[in-house]
């Protein structure tokens, strides 16, 4: 072990405890990001010992990589330089409760599952029906941007984050907003920092709104021939007084993968293999109530199909729903697992211009003879996963030019674009992040005075922030 290596376990190991710091090779394995192994990993137990290990770093001029379950440590480019993974999972402590003001603060690196849990003893939930549900934790699901089908009713994370503790990279404790819903002081810095893939800052302590648990839920199944029928269905809901808790389009090959055996795999749940069909689009929705508001929403879900030419609507009960819905939610690593080089292009865009760009990425995808599948929920969030068959050179090369015509299709309809999950070797030529957005100046001076040292996951964001 060289000196620089001694003083690095010596100083880390004093911070949070021998038990808690590896430098061990093969364990150091784990927390590697694009083939960038850390030259330690440090386990924290409190706030303190996060200030003093990023003070530690920065005095020493080393780059933290902050750590969780590791479901999602694949976004985002090959970190510029990689010293310590900070892993949170000791930070995993529900801290306050109170069902009555439907309020929550927890540490980052608690399970989201295990939140969940605790919440449905009190008829409670979050609304966090993000992919790798099972391992995921509270801060890595708010800190990588990851949507959930339930942003048609509850929007995302950002929309009921009250409040969040966090070490600046000068190795500073803060805060920004409160535990109560009625704290409206200040800048909504909280909300910043959801997305930012941990490179503003190490998120402690996260308070959250609550909600009531749906229960009496339905889903909502219809299939038609083409994208533009199933889409009239969508704006025709969106035009209705109905409220849904989802809303989603499956394009035949989304389906097919819903239906397949990584699905069950990853999500096993028994259901009706006929709702899906690998020759027509699908819509499916859910929705919640009393027996009335059911059956309106069944009533009325029917006629607008209908009139959309659906070739078929089928309504299913609770039990099932719960387990379909539960494959949808885990659509992404399905999609990883369906392919040996599997490519998801994530595209924002509003409702009314979904087709025209479905379309652009479905030609460039075609063009280049890839297998596809595509995931459209109703708010203008696309899903679009390129499924090609090797891990090749010249495969690169096509994926390259389909996901480029997809981005410069984007820019054309007012969207955004980015590669979240693809090879970690393919990220340089596929340009992951999209073309430099207008407010880039911007985003670059925030990170500068959050983390003037760029100890954080340096080189990882949009533009090589």
């Amino acid at each position: 072990m060289s000196i620089s290596a001694r003083i690095l376990s010596s100083q880390l190991a004093s911070i949070v405890g021998e038990k808690y710091f590896v430098a061990d090779p093969e364990q150091l394995q784990a927390y590697a990001v694009d083939g960038n192994t850390p030259a330690a990993v440090v386990r924290p137990g409190s706030s303190e010992e996060v200030v003093q290990t990023v003070k530690f770093a920065v005095a020493e001029k080393l780059a933290i990589v902050v750590t969780g379950a590791r479901t999602k440590l694949g976004i985002g480019l090959p970190p510029g330089q990689f010293d310590i993974a900070l892993d949170v999972t000791r930070l995993n402590r529900v801290l306050a409760y109170d069902p009555g003001d439907l309020t929550l603060s927890v540490e980052a690196g608690i399970p989201l599952c295990d939140v969940q849990s605790a919440l449905a003893e009190r008829g409670q939930f979050l609304p966090l029906a993000v992919p790798f549900a099972s391992r995921t934790t509270v801060g890595g699901t708010i800190l990588s941007g990851v949507d959930s089908p339930l942003r048609q009713l509850y929007g995302t994370a950002r929309d009921y984050i009250l409040g969040l503790e966090f070490v600046t990279g000068e190795g500073i404790a803060a805060k920004s907003g409160g535990r109560v819903v009625k704290n409206v002081t200040g800048y909504d810095i909280h909300k910043l920092l959801a997305g930012s893939l941990g490179t503003l800052g190490v998120v402690t302590v996260i308070n959250l709104r609550t909600f009531p648990r749906p229960s009496n839920t339905r889903g909502f199944f219809s299939s038609f021939e083409t994208l533009d029928d199933a889409l009239g269905l969508r704006h025709r809901i969106a035009k209705s007084p109905l409220t849904l808790l989802s809303l989603e389009i499956l394009s035949p090959q989304a389906a097919e993968l819903i239906s397949g055996e990584a699905a069950t795999r990853i999500e096993p749940s028994p259901f009706t293999a006929n709702l899906f069909s690998s020759k027509h689009w699908t819509l499916t929705a859910s929705f919640t109530g009393s027996n009335d508001v059911l059956a309106r929403c069944e009533r009325e879900l029917r006629e607008m199909a209908e009139s959309s030419g659906a070739l078929g609507a089928e309504i299913i009960g609770e039990e099932q729903a719960s387990g379909l819905f539960g494959q949808l939610r885990e659509f992404v690593p399905i999609a990883l697992e369906s392919s040996p080089a599997t490519t998801i292009v994530k595209m924002s865009v509003l409702p009314s211009r979904m087709a025209d760009l479905l379309k652009i990425a479905v030609r460039a995808v075609d063009e280049n003879g890839m297998r596809w599948a595509a995931m459209a929920r109703g708010l203008g969030v696309i899903y679009f996963a390129l499924l090609p068959t090797e891990r090749t050179e010249q495969t690169l090369k096509k994926v390259a030019q389909a996901t480029s015509k997809i981005f410069a299709g984007c820019v054309r309809l007012d969207g955004n674009a980015t590669v979240p999950w693809c090879p970690s070797e393919w990220k340089p030529a596929l340009n992951i992040w999209g073309p430099t957005r207008g407010d880039f100046e911007l985003m670059r001076k925030l990170k500068k005075l959050f983390d003037p040292s760029d100890v954080f996951s340096p080189g990882r964001f949009a533009g090589g922030i």
